[in-house]
């Protein structure tokens, strides 16, 4: 099993190169990404975007940009229209998103013309390596599904052990998380949780234990576990962190970014390719081990 983003990028290595299409390559982070990932034999990249700002880009930061392939498409719109035609039509493995607003990409995925979607929701899944433990984690959903019902949500944690999976973490610990580990009628983020524990033990969630509700604490801390007397076997070890809604997702994840300089990255699942897809503020390590792990995802 995984336990490191270094370890991710070294395997990713070995079942590399794929091919990215890159949407609106035309930022820093996203070509220093690409060529880093060029370098380490994880990637080639078409990069779709303003061909003049591209290279503008690439010669301030000393990126050889001709040993890439260029469509120049200044409209951004476009651009991410192209970037999935190219995986659509088999000239590449995943989409990355580049300097465009998410909603903008995933319209063009969702195309259904000529879009990569499928029957299954799309969902973000964050995995993130923060010191002090010894597994990665797998956060979901803190930039796509609002505020998911508890259909979605099962959905959401399918996708996420799909992505634990290509990760080599065959049955991942799944913990529900809400403001309290007790169920409360009027809190149904706990009601969802103490559902989708019941349809795994009953086998309608499967390749997972699920259980739940838990506090982000008695999930990830066995010592906060211990204190509170809670004894499931995911208490204090869980692996895929389901949060209840978008805003607590998305807090969480910048928080293990701002606060706890934890290594993050991000891929969004449910679609007939990985889309590497990262908040714009990232930074290009984190948008590099995205790459890592949508090749791996590509790879399955």
């Amino acid at each position: 099993m995984i336990k490191k983003f270094e370890e991710i990028v070294k395997t990713a290595q070995s079942r590399g190169p794929k091919t990215i299409a890159v949407a609106v390559a035309q930022d820093y982070d996203v070509l220093i990404a690409v060529d880093n990932a060029k370098k380490l034999v994880l990637a080639d990249a078409i990069l779709v975007g303003d061909e003049e700002e591209i290279r503008r880009i690439a010669h301030e930061s000393s990126i050889d940009i001709d040993k890439f392939k260029i469509v120049d498409q200044k409209d951004t719109v476009e651009a991410c229209r192209t970037a999935v035609q190219l995986v659509a039509e088999g000239k590449a493995q995943l989409v990355m998103k580049g300097l465009v607003d998410t909603a903008v990409i995933l319209k063009a995925v969702l195309d259904k013309d000529f879009g990569l979607r499928t029957e299954n929701v799309l969902s973000h899944v964050a995995v993130a390596d923060v010191a002090g433990y010894d597994r990665l984690f797998y956060i979901t959903d803190a930039a796509m599904n609002i505020e998911p019902d508890l259909a979605t949500k099962k959905q959401i944690i399918e996708n996420a052990v799909q992505v634990a999976n290509a990760l080599g973490n065959d049955n991942p610990k799944v913990a529900c998380i809400c403001a309290v580990e007790k169920v409360n009628a009027k809190m149904q983020a706990t009601l969802d949780a103490e559902k989708l524990a019941k349809m795994n033990q009953a086998g309608e969630l499967t390749g997972c234990v699920v259980a739940g509700p838990f506090a982000l604490d008695n999930a990830v801390s066995t010592e906060a576990a211990k204190h509170k007397g809670i004894t499931n076997p995911v208490a204090g070890n869980a692996d895929v962190l389901l949060m209840p809604f978008i805003e607590a997702g998305n807090v969480l994840y910048k928080s293990i970014v701002f606060f706890a300089r934890g290594k993050i990255a991000g891929i969004v699942v449910g679609a007939k390719a990985p889309i590497v897809l990262t908040s714009r503020a990232d930074s290009d390590l984190t948008k590099l081990n995205s790459i890592a792990i949508g090749v791996l995802m590509a790879s399955k």
